[in-house]
């Protein structure tokens, strides 16, 4: 059988095996995000949970006291870029000065944030997904 239309799985090496898993796991990851986009709320409950279950664990265990320091610093960053604007007022004040829009077709966006919501979220629960688990 020729390697090239698809192959043998028993003659496939393990790099391809694992390059074909890791893709079938990316897909599904991806197929997970998509379906939760639209579930904010949801979204942030299950958010709250693992980090509850992060804080009692934090609790009993009486350690975690440095890499929850950390964690703290990384969040903090990330609720930072989500509350502040995408453009900083000041600074476009001082190069073009301030301006509302001039023609039908231009949108006037009072505030951008710099960190959408749902990247904020996929952010904020990446690190604790990790650290609940070990």
């Amino acid at each position: 059988m020729d390697p090239t239309d698809g192959g043998d799985t028993l003659t496939d090496t393990p790099a391809a095996a694992a390059s074909r898993w890791s893709l079938a796991v990316s897909r599904r990851f991806q197929h997970f995000l998509d379906k939760s986009t639209p579930h904010i709320l949801y979204r942030w409950i299950g958010l709250c949970l693992i980090a509850l279950i992060y804080a009692v664990r934090v609790y009993f265990v009486q350690g975690f006291y440095i890499v929850s320091y950390g964690l703290g610093i990384y969040l903090l960053n990330l609720l930072i870029g989500f509350l502040s604007p995408q453009v900083d007022p000041e600074i476009q004040e001082l190069t073009d000065g301030p301006s509302l829009p001039t023609r039908g077709s231009d949108e006037f966006r009072p505030f951008v944030r710099r960190l959408p919501e749902f990247k904020f979220w996929f952010q904020f629960c990446l690190p604790l997904r990790f650290v609940v688990v070990v």
